[in-house]
């Protein structure tokens, strides 16, 4: 079985995030990037199938300008197979993004797609639900553990009400969460292997054709307020006076 791993590059979840002084977009001058960590998951969740015999090959694939070959050969050097790069320099949205995955589907044939449940920079949480549903292919969300039998995974799914534990035919779509596992540490030698690894870049619009109709539109940045001073009370009494008197509680 063949695993596809989409990944985004995305500024380092260390990094304190700084918006442009015209409200244009966030600065990424100077700024470390990384995989998103989400993604991060998802590609040693596929890593450790492999291991078990479960997979024979890890292909990821990433969407972004020529410098994100740099996190797809990090996913290379974690042990991951081959690495496919659509080039854009311009913002693709979640349906944009799912779309150009499904091309992607289309031509790897992969038995599963494992994917991050959402991206640190926009916080969307829509393309691994997108994909399925242009894929017409079954999901699991949110997964925090996950066993393959056969043709069939089992996956626990992190849900408001606890853990729900479902199966769903394969080829399916997976995103992860947190807890699903802890990334392995790339070591040296792995970074230098990773070189020599097949990594195929090719234009975006390509695969996906013109896909400058964007569904949303940002206009502005900016960055959050200040948060405001608390304030100490004495007791119960008075806290509940005083969120009366902010029109809180009646």
């Amino acid at each position: 079985m063949k695993i596809l791993v989409p990944i985004k590059r995305v500024v380092d979840y260390n990094v304190r995030v700084q918006v442009k002084p015209d409200g244009s977009g966030v600065a990424t001058d100077g700024v470390k990037m990384s995989i998103n960590p989400f993604d991060e998951i998802a590609i040693e969740e596929a890593l450790r199938l492999k291991e078990q015999g479960k997979a024979d090959e890890v292909v990821v694939v990433s969407i972004g300008p020529d410098e994100a070959q740099q996190q797809l050969r990090t996913a290379l050097a974690m042990g991951a197979d081959r690495a496919i790069l659509l080039q854009s320099s311009d913002a693709v949205q979640p349906l944009q993004a799912a779309n150009a995955l499904l091309k992607i589907v289309q031509e790897e044939q992969p038995g599963l797609v494992i994917m991050g449940k959402q991206a640190i920079d926009d916080d969307n949480n829509q393309t691994p639900q997108m994909l399925a549903t242009l894929w017409n292919r079954p999901q699991a969300t949110f997964v925090s553990k996950l066993a393959i039998d056969g043709e069939t995974a089992t996956a626990t799914r992190e849900v408001d009400a606890g853990l729900e534990t479902i199966r769903v035919d394969l080829p399916a779509v997976i995103s992860t969460d947190l807890r699903l596992n802890e990334p392995r540490f790339v070591k040296l030698p792995d970074i230098m292997k990773a070189k020599r690894k097949p990594l195929d870049t090719r234009p975006l619009s390509d695969v996906v054709g013109d896909f400058s109709d964007s569904q949303l539109e940002i206009t502005a940045y900016e960055a959050p307020q200040p948060r405001q001073k608390g304030v100490m009370v004495e007791n119960v009494d008075e806290l509940i006076a005083l969120l009366k008197e902010k029109g809180l509680v009646a």
